[in-house]
């Protein structure tokens, strides 16, 4: 990234935050004082204002155009990050199926919908682990053949799956197919809007924004209108199971993420993303974009022996490519060499060590290509 002529280039290859465009930052930078013609910071205006209602307004708008969001689907802006939905989603989709005891099935393929899972249970819900891939095969590299799942079927109140795991690079390659009568749930925090997805297929999408769609501090939800009701009290096998106000969707749609006061600059964040992207060409624009980038870095990995990607080539993230060296001293090494090239966060999370290059959407070609430059000569040199 290139914040000005007098500034640093940094290749910002960090998992999350993450890179945001250059053209998103001079904007903000521009609006942060004076953000359409009121004279006052985005930061500083009104959340109940006819302003930044607008914005609210038009960054809705233009989710549902890249993503093709159908009309029977509410856009919700939440606090507390991906992690707080983990809760949420317990709560809200166990009220809408009237059974507290329900099962609810978990895919877990990395440490994200790992921590899902475990959130799930300590809220007391039924969870069913469709499968686990750490304990089935001893690591998170990989997505079992559908004829191994086990889904609880048409009693299950939800099924819950993590798109792509940030920490261990596992991206799946297709919708899970599952019984239609049965919500689909997808964390998608860090692929949202790097490639073309059915929305129809799902009842709810989160994302948290500071992975590939904005700065932190904000999470969309993508919820299908008919999820949001729930059945009368008479109804419920266990209507004593009260939802969090912060965490009831319903509430949040009846109020248009306005209950509280929503994280303004971080919504702002978002609309600069997605206009970009609108301008780029929208998502099939950027998914052949995404799709060059992590094709020039895995190929040089398969080129050489130094380095090894764990993950099993058919669910390879494009988004996340973590890679190991034949010894950590060498890793040192190459981190210290990528450092001193301006290449940064390329470590790789604490929990699996190694490295990891995030190619989220607005990491340019430029920096991908300085990247694989390095890793051919780092080879050829060792």
């Amino acid at each position: 990234m290139t914040t000005g002529k007098d500034t640093l280039k940094v290749w910002n290859f960090g998992a999350g935050p993450s890179v945001l465009p250059t053209s998103v930052l001079e904007k903000a930078q521009r609006d942060l004082l004076n953000y359409d013609g009121t004279g006052m910071s985005v930061i500083e205006i009104s959340h109940r204002s006819k302003t930044f209602q607008k914005l609210m307004d038009e960054t809705t708008s233009n989710l549902k155009t890249l993503l093709n969001i159908p009309s029977n689907y509410r856009v919700l802006f939440m606090q507390g990050g991906g992690s707080t939905q983990f809760s949420a989603v317990v709560f809200n989709l166990l009220a809408h199926k009237g059974d507290r005891n329900a099962p609810v099935d978990y895919l877990v393929t990395g440490s994200w919908s790992q921590k899902a899972s475990e959130e799930a249970k300590h809220l007391g819900a039924n969870v069913n682990i469709v499968f686990n891939t750490k304990k089935e095969t001893g690591s998170y590299t990989s997505v079992p053949p559908k004829e191994n799942w086990k889904l609880t079927g048409s009693e299950a109140a939800y099924v819950y799956y993590c798109d792509n795991e940030t920490v261990h690079g596992v991206e799946f390659d297709s919708i899970p197919e599952i019984d239609p009568n049965v919500p689909l749930v997808c964390d998608m925090s860090s692929n949202i809007l790097s490639r073309q997805v059915d929305v129809s297929k799902f009842g709810i999408i989160y994302a948290g924004a500071q992975k590939n769609m904005g700065p932190s501090g904000v999470t969309i939800v993508i919820i299908r209108e008919d999820l949001l009701n729930r059945p009368s009290i008479e109804n419920q096998s266990n209507p004593t199971w009260p939802i969090p106000l912060m965490f009831d969707y319903k509430i949040q749609a009846d109020n248009d993420s306005l209950y509280n006061t929503p994280p303004m600059f971080s919504i702002y964040g978002v609309a600069l993303v997605l206009e970009w992207l609108l301008e780029l060409g929208g998502i099939s624009a950027i998914q052949s974009i995404n799709e060059r980038k992590a094709r020039k870095v895995y190929d040089v990995i398969d080129k050489y022996d130094i380095y090894k990607c764990p993950v099993d080539e058919k669910v390879r993230s494009k988004m996340n490519i973590p890679f190991r060296l034949t010894t950590e001293e060498l890793e040192s090494e190459f981190l210290k060499g990528a450092d001193s090239l301006n290449m940064v966060q390329l470590k790789g999370h604490r929990s699996v060590g190694g490295i990891r290059a995030s190619l989220y959407n607005a990491m340019p070609e430029e920096g991908v290509e300085a990247l694989v430059q390095y890793m051919e000569q780092f080879a050829k040199s060792h």
